[in-house]
């Protein structure tokens, strides 16, 4: 795997991307492990589990969570096509069209695309071999014209359409804009929305997290915070709106997350109970158009 990528510059992957990377790589989330170790080479990656940080394990567990709820909303349906849309650097792709024997297309940015292909190239090299069919395709998700002509990848039959992490970059004048192509899609083909990616105002201060400055940097260029909902119930309103329902929200048990007995290990009790006084503060919605 080493001499793989021993030319590779991965300079060009943003801070916030490199960052959650390295987290995923404390879990059990597939291939986490395996793509922080290409990120970080030559140098070795070597998780310190004995690190006690409430504000990285906090956030550990909440990228882990977020991974299987999608998985689970994807687990339960029948559906052989499944669209991810602004993937970033996860690998569920890799992962389904291994294990379900799917037709998995992943998208993001060109740049995204580009990188993400060198990784996959490298582990798939290591003998992980699709049972499935993996498309990997560049895809401005508010571009109408190229959404659809990625759609026609598919055979006939459903859709399922996936995203973890996009949300938050969008202001509501471009939510509305991906609500109607995604709404459009499923109408004609029939099929799921499930997203990641409904968080709450205020994550930061209800759970008393303390991120570094380039992190909060980041979030601030990003306006992730004025891009989060107000509620859920406004958000439940928005997506109404918009021509969606919930079919159904993910339950996961945190105490089941691989990070979560290390969350414990690193919490004080005054952040225990800001933990527990905060409330949900982010949910996983299968959404189907009506």
């Amino acid at each position: 795997m080493e001499q793989m990528i021993i030319n590779r510059d991965f300079s060009s992957i943003s801070p916030s991307a490199k960052w959650m990377l390295l987290l995923k790589g404390y879990t059990n989330i597939p291939f986490a492990r395996e793509v922080a170790e290409l990120l970080e080479y030559p140098n070795k990656y070597i998780p310190d589990f004995k690190k006690r940080d409430y504000t990285f394990w906090a956030s550990t567990i909440g990228l882990e969570n977020r991974y299987w709820s999608i998985d689970q909303l994807l687990n339960d349906l029948i559906i052989k096509n499944i669209l991810e849309i602004s993937s970033g650097y996860s690998f569920r792709s890799l992962d389904f069209s291994n294990q379900k024997g799917v037709h998995y297309i992943d998208t993001d940015l060109p740049d995204v695309i580009a990188v993400k292909k060198e990784f996959i190239n490298s582990l798939t090299k290591e003998g992980i071999n699709a049972n499935g069919k993996l498309e990997l395709l560049p895809l401005n998700a508010l571009d109408k014209n190229n959404f659809h002509e990625i759609i026609g990848h598919f055979p006939q039959g459903k859709v399922a359409i996936v995203n973890e992490g996009l949300l938050t970059y969008l202001n509501k004048q471009e939510k509305e804009k991906l609500c109607s192509i995604i709404h459009e899609i499923l109408m004609d083909r029939g099929g799921y929305w499930i997203t990641g990616d409904i968080f709450i105002k205020n994550k930061e201060q209800k759970l008393g997290l303390k991120f570094n400055d380039e992190i909060k940097e980041f979030n601030e260029q990003q306006n992730t915070e004025d891009n989060s909902f107000e509620s859920f119930k406004e958000t439940e309103m928005f997506f109404k709106d918009m021509g969606f329902v919930i079919d159904k929200e993910a339950k996961i048990k945190y105490s089941e997350m691989s990070s979560f007995k290390y969350l414990l290990k690193s919490t004080t009790l005054r952040q225990l109970f800001k933990l527990k006084s905060a409330g949900k503060i982010q949910a996983t919605w299968r959404l189907k158009a009506v």
